[in-house]
């Protein structure tokens, strides 16, 4: 009986333990971290944006989902851009998976079938000019993508460069040690959070929100900064100088995106 007893108690203490983990935002041994793909294709002037939606749609997510991946994203800035840009996010389960997942996907008989198309496209007729890829990975204190009901919304994606190295690493520091639960309190809704480990910009970390509508963003943004948390945290040495340079864009998911 005494055997039982303990057993019993051990399983409950871990479970607690787990969930407090949890709870403050710090993932139990077993969590694995999300790795990110940031694409931005550049439209041709006059490509097709069409072509690359129904390739997006029918080849590249469908091949994406049947091997791992949940969710993938798909936006265009909010008004009108010159050039039109479209974006991407895959979300991998881990680092590990990136490399089988796209090797898997490259192999795979739908996609190759249902992508024929799209990779017979004229050289006379090219779509995009170029894309871009970022890798990131996930935060501690966000291990996995938040991903919001379907609902009309839009999203605002920043970048926060740093002068050096350790300035991303103390930002990161910050938002895991301190920023998000300010971020919850005022209704910085978290999509994702992550560091760049490969792309443009470098050092940086790129994180995205998302609000019913530009009106709520704002509101939600003021209470941010006056909210006195953030002031003790903003004014914290250890997180003087972590950010050289934001870049920001807002979003509207493409009907077909999973987020």
């Amino acid at each position: 009986m005494k055997r039982r007893n303990f057993i019993q108690l051990a399983a409950t203490t871990t479970s607690a333990l787990a969930a407090g983990n949890l709870a403050f935002g710090f993932p139990g041994k077993a969590a694995k971290k999300e790795l990110y793909e940031w694409r931005e294709y550049e439209i041709h002037f006059g490509g097709s944006q069409s072509a690359l939606h129904t390739y997006l749609e029918k080849a590249l997510i469908p091949a994406f989902n049947k091997f791992g991946v949940k969710h993938v994203g798909v936006f265009k800035e909010t008004g009108k851009t010159e050039p039109p840009k479209v974006y991407v996010l895959i979300a991998y389960p881990s680092f590990e998976d990136y490399t089988s997942i796209n090797e898997k996907v490259k192999a795979d008989n739908d996609y190759r079938q249902n992508s024929a198309s799209w990779d017979k496209m004229p050289a006379d007729k090219p779509v995009y000019n170029r894309f871009n890829t970022s890798l990131l990975i996930a935060f501690d204190g966000l291990p996995v993508m938040k991903v919001p009901a379907k609902e009309q919304r839009i999203f605002e994606l920043r970048t926060y460069e740093g002068y050096n190295e350790d300035a991303v690493k103390r930002k990161i520091k910050m938002f895991n040690d301190e920023e998000f639960p300010i971020f919850y309190k005022t209704k910085l809704t978290p999509v994702f959070f992550g560091e760049a480990i490969a792309g443009p910009n470098l050092p940086c970390l790129t994180y995205m929100i998302t609000f019913r509508n530009m009106e709520e963003r704002d509101k939600n943004w003021a209470a941010f900064g006056a909210d006195a948390d953030w002031k003790r945290v903003s004014s914290d040495p250890q997180y003087a100088n972590t950010v050289s340079n934001i870049r920001r864009v807002f979003l509207e998911p493409l009907p077909y995106s999973q987020v």
